[in-house]
């Protein structure tokens, strides 16, 4: 699938709106990617299929935890969870709906497609450590440049369950060689949203051929004396969706995330 992308309204400070006030914003229609949003407040990625297919998803991500940390499931049909009060279906900035594995639709409101046997998720994002990065001194370049994180596609395959399975995808951040063990040691106190690296270094390790050339997002400088360091990525089940076709599922545009009403620290371990 080709990069996805989505037109922007200028926000002057959304690190300082609270969540209810991003969702009112989203649920107007502004669709921007989420990177910042929200300082302290835990992003998700959403995942939402039928039921016969949810308890397939749930052991997929029980066998690809990295990938696929869960942070809450919703009862069929339910669109609202205890940690994102607002409506599954209107209050992200955009969705990707996929039909028998493809992408049919990219829109700002999903209620036309939602459907009472729809079984949501909501799984952790890296967005959720990148406030404790920067408190640690560790710049992250995509915040820098106001643009979304690159993700891309890896040869790895995760842990297939049922009729899911598909390969791990990642997201990359370029860190200075001196700090890639403070980034290490910051993130792997999340791992409820992802954790410490999957790797660090030589892209070709993951099969990934460009890193100017990531499969979501948008791609980001790595300057001399920076490592590429890359993370699992809660996209993950929408490659699985795709590799495995399920009739109907519903996601969020990568990089245009849930809002919860969680605060990031509820993730971190001492």
């Amino acid at each position: 699938m080709s990069q996805l992308l989505a037109s922007d309204r200028p926000v002057a400070d959304p690190s300082g709106l609270t969540p209810p006030e991003a969702r009112r914003l989203f649920r107007a229609g502004l669709r921007v990617p989420t990177p910042g949003w929200c300082a302290g407040w835990t992003q998700a990625n959403l995942m939402a299929v039928p039921r016969e297919v949810a308890h397939d998803l749930s052991v997929f991500a029980q066998r690809n935890p990295q990938a696929c940390p869960v942070l809450d499931v919703a009862e069929p049909g339910a669109v609202r969870m205890a940690l994102h009060e607002g409506d599954l279906r209107t209050d992200l900035p955009a969705y990707t709906v996929y039909r028998d594995g493809e992408l049919v639709d990219t829109p700002g409101d999903v209620r036309r497609w939602w459907r009472d046997d729809l079984v949501a998720f909501l799984i952790g994002c890296s967005f959720t450590f990148e406030r404790a990065l920067t408190e640690a001194g560790v710049p992250v370049r995509h915040l820098e440049l106001g643009v979304n994180v690159p993700m891309f596609r890896t040869s790895l395959r995760c842990r297939p369950a049922g009729m899911l399975s598909g390969p791990l995808v990642v997201s990359m951040r370029p860190v200075p060689a001196a700090l890639v063990a403070t980034a290490v040691r910051v993130t792997g106190r999340y791992p409820s949203v992802h954790g410490a690296p999957v790797h660090v270094g030589d892209p070709a390790v993951l099969g990934i051929a460009e890193l100017d050339a990531p499969d979501f997002g948008d791609p980001v400088e790595v300057r001399p004396g920076e490592v590429p360091v890359f993370w699992a990525c809660g996209v993950t089940p929408q490659a699985a969706v795709m590799a495995s076709r399920p009739e109907l599922a519903i996601g969020h545009l990568p990089g245009h995330m849930a809002i919860t009403d969680a605060r990031d620290t509820s993730y971190l371990v001492p």
